[in-house]
């Protein structure tokens, strides 16, 4: 029934909801990109003393369960007096908080010949052209893909915004949505207002697989 989707948008916010929830994920995705492109283009060119072992040390965080380090990072976000904020959402991002990324972005810096960055040196580049000028274009699959990753992961995750986030002035769309299935709860269900919040939170990736399906199997391949 389409008059369901006009409907849950009158019963809910859901304009301020996509508001906050395109916020936090294009900022965090921008900061992911760089930060996470910065960091792998310094382990795949620069040599300098413990290289290796320091990349098998980001590579180790990996294993890390992300349950361990929850307690200590609330805590520290609450030091700061940044809980019901956005930062917690999104600042991490600019230090390069994704090691998946990081190892990526450096396999594809790895496959450039150096030929090219040397020819960019003869020509006067200096290091922020090289990087951004250069390199980068060069790696576009590899932006892309992590880009798309990105994108699905900050708009879809649940668990941030469920501890960090507490006025509902600024949820974003997957907390609004358990909010509403809570309220409804004590209700009679109203399965198709649900439904119809669901298909309207998933269109936004599904829109971008469709159009980036062919750069984000380019990017991992």
């Amino acid at each position: 029934q389409w008059q369901n989707y006009a409907e849950v948008w009158q019963i809910q916010p859901l304009t301020l909801y996509f508001a906050n929830t395109l916020f936090i994920t294009l900022l965090a995705m921008a900061g992911e990109i760089i930060t996470c492109a910065i960091v792998a283009y310094g382990f795949a060119r620069f040599r300098f003393p413990g290289r290796d072992a320091l990349f098998m040390v980001l590579l180790g965080t990996m294993m890390l369960p992300g349950i361990i380090t929850l307690i200590p990072t609330f805590l520290i976000w609450r030091d700061l007096q940044r809980i019901d904020t956005f930062t917690p959402l999104t600042i991490g991002a600019l230090f390069a908080w994704g090691p998946a990324y990081i190892f990526l972005f450096r396999q594809f810096f790895m496959t450039i010949p150096r030929e090219i960055e040397e020819a960019a040196v003869m020509d006067g580049a200096n290091p922020l052209q090289l990087f951004g000028q250069i390199m980068l274009p060069l790696v576009k699959p590899a932006l892309l893909a992590i880009a798309v990753l990105s994108f699905t992961g900050n708009w879809n995750n649940f668990q941030g915004p469920l501890i960090y986030i507490n006025s509902p002035d600024q949820y974003p769309v997957i907390l609004a949505l358990y909010s509403f299935s809570e309220s409804l709860s004590k209700e009679a269900p109203k399965w198709h207002y649900m439904m119809a919040m669901t298909v309207i939170m998933s269109l936004p990736i599904v829109v971008l697989y469709f159009f980036a399906q062919r750069y984000f199997i380019e990017g991992l391949t």
